[in-house]
Parts: C-alpha cells; structure tokens; sequence
C-alpha cells in the first residue's frame, strides 16, 4: 500500500472524473466508491469518495461541494517515452478542457497536467548551454510539446 495518496476535491464530478482517467492510462481502476448516509453532510445516496489507481498509483476523488476548485499551483506529470503518448496524453486529457504553453493543460474537470517527454528533459539540461537554451527556447513557443522540433532546435543551437 502507497503512504501518500493524492485526494482530489471536486463539486460533484469525482467518479466522472475518475471513469475518465482510468478510460485513458493503462494498468487502472475504480477501485471503490463510498456513498454519503443519513448524517451526510452530501445528500444521502451520492458519491462521496472514490478510490481509483492510475497506471498502479492511486488517487482519491472527493465530492466535497463548490468550495474549492483547482488551480495550476497542482499538477500531475506524463512522462512519455514517445510522441505517440504525448500526442495520445495530450488528446485525450484535453478533450473539453483547455491547452496551455509548454506541455500544460487542463482537463475538463479544472485539473492541471504536464505531458512531459523524457527527451525534453534530456535536452533541456545539455551540458552545452547554447544547446539546452535552443531547446527551452523552442519549448516556450510550444503548447504541445514537438520532440523533433525541440531536439532541431538544440542541434542547431539557436
């Protein structure tokens, strides 16, 4: 069992919220979801917590009510390998949600993401600085992040 588990606080979208993310990353699940009773505070019957794992890690989705909303000062990051999964991970978490610069977006549900290629950190912290400047540079431009377009960039190092 995991120490830390993210709990995520939602209006009343938790277990839409969770069917969606376990719909997109493998190795995922509801695992449960516990309803509020008589003494509520949530009307008796609805979803109150669900308990769901992506790719084996897991998260808890709370319907704790308006009060809170998310911010970008939270975000959760995809590595990947490939741009088939940035392409992939970036399509489907942002379907109905909103993309931003460098990698980030937000999905339906307010919740901020960084799709991150393991190839941009390897060129963001090249030794040669004219290298990795190219390559940030590049990025900062970008929504979605384009692996060859960054690693031209860095090669040509402007």
């Amino acid at each position: 069992m995991q120490k830390i588990t993210p709990c995520l606080w939602f209006d009343t979208q938790g277990e839409d919220a969770a069917n969606f993310y376990t719909s997109i990353f493998d190795n995922s699940k509801i695992i449960d979801i516990a309803r509020y009773g008589a003494a509520g505070p949530g009307p008796e019957g609805a979803v109150m917590t669900v308990l769901f794992e992506l790719d084996g890690q897991r998260f808890v989705a709370l319907n704790g009510g308006p009060q809170f909303t998310f911010d970008e000062a939270i975000s959760f990051q995809v590595s990947c390998q490939t741009q088939e999964e940035v392409d992939y991970f970036w399509s489907k978490l942002s379907e109905g949600g909103q993309e931003g610069p460098c990698g980030w977006l937000k999905d339906q549900f307010g919740v901020s993401w960084q799709i991150v290629p393991t190839a941009l950190m390897e060129l963001l912290s090249d030794p040669d600085p004219s290298k990795s400047q190219a390559a940030m540079k590049a990025m900062l431009g970008m929504q979605k992040i384009d692996i060859e377009a960054v690693r031209r960039a860095a090669e040509q190092g402007v």
